[in-house]
């Protein structure tokens, strides 16, 4: 495990939270969305990872046509940036406590390939696979991943030729993120993205990280998030464990206490993070083409210092 000197860094724009009325920065029309992204993408990321939202409610959506239309607004643009879909939609479901079998408002629930139309269509660099089902939040929500859909969806986005980043929120979906590699249904080299603080996933405590570190297979690459106030903590503790990173306003939505950020601040943020650690950021040009969001070799290090002539120092 040792430092990570080339950082991809992701900015996730939107999400699906109920985030829309708490700041006015969240992006919500693909217009919007769009040009977050290219904002993003012009502080640093890499990387941007898309969801879509309702233009009229700010709900959250799986409207192909959206999708469609803010990855056209960014492509016309220009910007070289890494185009990284969500495939998580579609999982939700809420249940009466009373009465499980009857599901009630809020419930989005369909099988893995229902959740691929927008990654058939636009064949983005990378989209999302979450590898397992969650109580997600308190109450009755429930986030419903099972072994057959997920081998269903990999199977499906590996027959597209589409990066999978694998999305981990407790060590066993890590487990079976293995297990789909075993199986073939995954190729090299694998992208894990580790979720953290999303109850009730792993806690975002860096023993936890540092376990999941550990289980990851050998040569995998990875990034790790986490929400709130310890999104720019976790940039830290990623690249010093080796690791990418990821902000952005799915995640958190201050800069600082009442200060609402945009997503092209909280990049600037990870950008001197990552620098102040002596680290670099890593440009899509620099990405192994193959991959999708590999990073370049690392730059050799330097030579070893000359101890028979030291350098001079002089007093300040």
């Amino acid at each position: 495990m040792s430092v990570n000197q080339n950082v991809i860094i992701t900015c996730a724009l939107t999400g699906a939270g109920d985030t829309v009325g708490r700041s006015p920065h969240v992006p919500v029309t693909p217009e919007q969305i769009a040009a977050s992204a290219v904002e993003a993408a012009g502080a640093g990321a890499a990387v941007v990872h898309i969801h879509v939202r309702d233009p009229e409610t700010g709900a959250p959506s799986r409207e192909p046509r959206l999708y469609r239309e803010v990855v056209e607004r960014i492509r016309e643009t220009g910007t070289d940036v890494v185009i990284n879909l969500t495939a998580g939609m579609g999982g939700d479901l809420v249940i009466d406590p009373e009465a499980p079998l009857r599901h009630l408002p809020g419930t989005d629930l369909v099988g893995g390939i229902e959740r691929l139309p927008h990654v058939e269509d636009l064949l983005p660099d990378i989209c999302t696979l979450d590898c397992g089902s969650l109580n997600f939040g308190d109450g009755s929500n429930l986030y419903v991943s099972t072994p057959d859909m997920l081998r269903t969806g990999a199977r499906r986005i590996q027959e597209l030729g589409v990066r999978p980043e694998l999305e981990i929120f407790d060590t066993g979906q890590l487990w079976f993120a293995k297990q789909l590699l075993a199986e073939g249904l995954l190729d090299d080299p694998t992208v894990f993205q580790l979720c953290m603080g999303v109850p009730w996933g792993a806690p975002a405590d860096p023993g936890v990280l540092m376990s999941m570190v550990n289980m990851l297979p050998e040569g995998a690459r990875w990034a790790s998030f986490a929400l709130g106030r310890m999104q720019m903590p976790w940039v830290a503790q990623s690249i010093l464990l080796g690791g990418h990173v990821r902000v952005g306003l799915e995640d958190n939505l201050y800069l600082a206490k009442g200060v609402k950020a945009t997503n092209g601040q909280l990049v600037e943020r990870a950008v001197r993070i990552t620098e102040s650690l002596g680290s670099r950021v890593a440009t899509p040009t620099r990405r192994a083409s193959s991959s999708a969001c590999a990073p370049a070799p690392d730059p050799a290090p330097p030579p070893p210092p000359d101890l028979r002539h030291p350098p001079r120092l002089t007093p300040e």
